[in-house]
């Protein structure tokens, strides 16, 4: 499962580099959470990067050039 995160930094991601900010289960690996934004959002994924805070993975996840993060944030009504 994962949640989007919604932050002036998250914000800023989309905007520059075409990013969105998950907050993830701490055991899913990255082609589970690939796999999940693709179906949800029906994009193509980039690349994706993890990190653990607080006890909490986050996922940032870099949408492929045809698909603007832009989009999928207003469907989620972070912007």
């Amino acid at each position: 499962m994962i949640k989007p995160i919604t932050t002036e930094k998250a914000v800023r991601l989309i905007e520059l580099n075409n990013t969105l900010l998950f907050e993830t289960d701490r055991k899913s690996k990255k082609p589970e959470i690939k796999k999940e934004v693709e179906e949800m959002f029906n994009v193509k994924v980039h690349s994706i990067s993890t990190l653990i805070h607080l006890n909490k993975k986050v996922a940032y996840v870099r949408l492929d050039k045809k698909n603007p993060a832009i989009d999928v944030a207003t469907k989620l009504g972070m912007i």
